[in-house]
């Protein structure tokens, strides 16, 4: 187990430059989730930290030794594909135990590594099998059993879930966040899910066209965006976003006239330019705050919650109600935003302007 360090790390494909001087340091045993759009840079930066890729410009330490020239297999690095990479024609043993033998492991270490993993992911009974009798969660455990049993100082997972249907991804992020608090290894985990990212990591790391956007814990990120980009990206429905002016401390009005008050928290200038930001679960049927009125587009049941689409404006907005409500398609509503719950943000650079 050791520390991962990002310096200043560049990639370019000729005239095109896909990552422009990434910092990035991740603590030992440390678990970060870089989350992005596809396009980002997220899964370049996971092979070049493998060796799988070469880098342009910086340095990559994995604890205190600068790895830049060293192979893949040097680094002392394990890597979980989407694809789980297994070998088709070798027992789930041997796929486990491979790599070790190639390295020449003593056999009884070898069987010692496999049989810890095993017993750990649950895969005792299924030894014997080859990966064609085994369910898409029972490949994806294998193939992270067969990075376990290597001992590595860093763990890479490239979207290991992506293949797999929802109610299996789910199961699956519990038991990768499991299988981190049992063996503590530093790990670096890539994905488009934004979900997946915010349950299973200790940090997130959002990227946009190769560049860091913001790093923080999922709440951190949730709770206080940095710009418009993390605001939108993080929260599942995506955040609601109006255009609006500041008319006075405080304040910002919208084009149909309804008027946030917010927290303030940077430098703004009455007439300035902002965008107002509204998390669907943040707006409320009554209670205090801004006032907000829209005619019902569509309602979205979905049991526990109902997702009420809106337009104000000629812009929509969602908003998520916990349980039923009898709203109909047409309907006038109201709803409401409490002064803690608005973000503002400046139109121009994007960045945040509320506390």
């Amino acid at each position: 187990m050791a520390s991962l360090d990002l310096r200043n790390i560049e990639k370019g494909y000729g005239p095109v430059s896909v990552i422009k001087g990434i910092d990035l340091h991740v603590d030992e045993g440390e678990f970060v989730a870089l989350v992005g759009p596809s396009g980002c840079g997220k899964s370049t930066i996971l092979r070049m930290i493998a060796g799988l890729e070469d880098i342009t410009g910086g340095e990559i330490a994995i604890g205190d030794q600068v790895v830049n020239d060293l192979t893949p297999r040097e680094r002392n690095i394990a890597m979980v594909f989407q694809s789980y990479a297994l070998y088709p024609h070798m027992t789930v043993s041997r796929n486990m135990s491979f790599n070790l033998e190639l390295s020449g492991k003593p056999k009884a270490e070898i069987a010692k590594r496999v049989a810890n993993a095993a017993r750990m992911l649950e895969l005792e009974p299924l030894l014997d099998r080859k990966p064609s009798q085994l369910s898409g969660g029972q490949r994806q455990r294998v193939a992270m059993g067969r990075a376990i049993v290597r001992d590595p100082s860093v763990f890479l997972f490239d979207e290991p879930l992506s293949n797999l249907d929802a109610k299996l991804r789910v199961q699956m992020r519990g038991e990768i966040k499991a299988l981190h608090k049992k063996v503590g290894v530093t790990s670096i985990y890539v994905t488009h899910d934004q979900v997946e990212a915010m349950t299973l990591a200790d940090r997130v790391v959002v990227l946009d066209k190769g560049v860091i956007q913001q790093s923080g814990t999922p709440m951190e990120l949730y709770r206080h965006p940095a710009n418009v980009f993390v605001a939108g990206f993080i929260g599942s429905p995506s955040m609601n976003f109006l255009d609006a002016s500041i008319v006075g401390p405080g304040q910002a009005k919208t084009p149909e006239g309804v008027v946030f008050d917010f927290v303030p928290g940077g430098a703004v200038s009455v007439g300035q330019a902002v965008i107002i930001g509204l998390r669907p679960e943040h707006l409320l049927l009554d209670g205090p705050g801004t006032v907000i009125e829209g005619d019902v587009d569509y309602v979205e049941p979905t049991g526990g919650q109902t997702f009420v689409n809106l337009q104000i404006g000629g812009r929509a907005i969602t908003v998520v109600v916990s349980g039923a409500v009898d709203v109909d398609a047409g309907s006038r509503l109201s709803v409401r935003a409490g002064r803690e719950q608005v973000h503002v943000f400046d139109a121009a650079s994007g960045n945040r302007v509320s506390a």
